[in-house]
């Protein structure tokens, strides 16, 4: 994903945004897993999710996501099958649904978003000077999950190759997008997403994601 990438407008609807900030979400929960399983994973989802969560102060809504919603495909098409009632991988349910819970014990815990926000600003920093996927800043965005969401009770318990998961630099990149799945969760809420609208407004955000495609 190049500064080139042309600016696609978002929808001016909360519920096609919230759609493009949950898709995120589900993104996140998708390259976790496969990252889990296979130790791998293609290129413009995952610097789509690390240029979101290291730019902290974006330009605009679609500048968190690269410019067009076709960066964020993976995260559409997983969150289409929740609407649609489809099956779903449930390692990417899981992991989905566990981020938005995370999400919401993370904002309501004023210390720990402050820490994380410093933090955030630091390995901004960092990107802009080796640039954002450089293993340098994964490491550094894994040990800011490890050493904030991590501490909560509730954790995500990522299940996967045990060989691969225990590859260098594969804990740090698999928190990483957990890291970055939690943002998009943010953004989520900031754009007026809640739980229980996922079941009771089902409708209007499926014609939100059919608009999208």
């Amino acid at each position: 994903m190049t500064a080139t990438t042309p600016i696609h407008r978002a929808p001016d609807s909360p519920v096609a945004r919230q759609a493009l900030a949950l898709a995120g979400v589900f993104q996140a929960a998708s390259l976790v897993d496969e990252l889990a399983r296979t130790g791998q994973t293609e290129p413009r989802p995952w610097e789509t999710l690390i240029h979101a969560t290291v730019d902290t102060n974006p330009e605009s809504f679609e500048a968190i996501y690269g410019g067009h919603p076709n960066n964020l495909r993976r995260g559409l098409e997983v969150l289409e099958a929740v609407v649609g009632r489809r099956q779903a991988n449930p390692a990417v349910m899981r992991y989905g649904f566990s981020m938005l819970l995370l999400m919401n014990k993370l904002r309501t815990n004023t210390a720990m978003m402050d820490a994380l926000g410093t933090q955030l600003t630091r390995i901004q920093g960092q990107a802009e000077h080796f640039g954002a996927t450089h293993e340098n800043v994964i490491a550094s965005l894994g040990e800011a999950y490890q050493e904030t969401l991590s501490t909560f009770k509730t954790r995500i318990v990522v299940q996967g190759d045990p060989s691969l998961l225990q590859n260098r630099m594969m804990p740090e990149r698999v928190r990483a997008i957990l890291l970055a799945g939690i943002r998009f969760a943010l953004l989520w809420h900031q754009q007026g997403g809640r739980r229980w609208k996922l079941v009771f407004q089902r409708g209007a955000l499926k014609k939100a994601l059919d608009q999208l495609s």
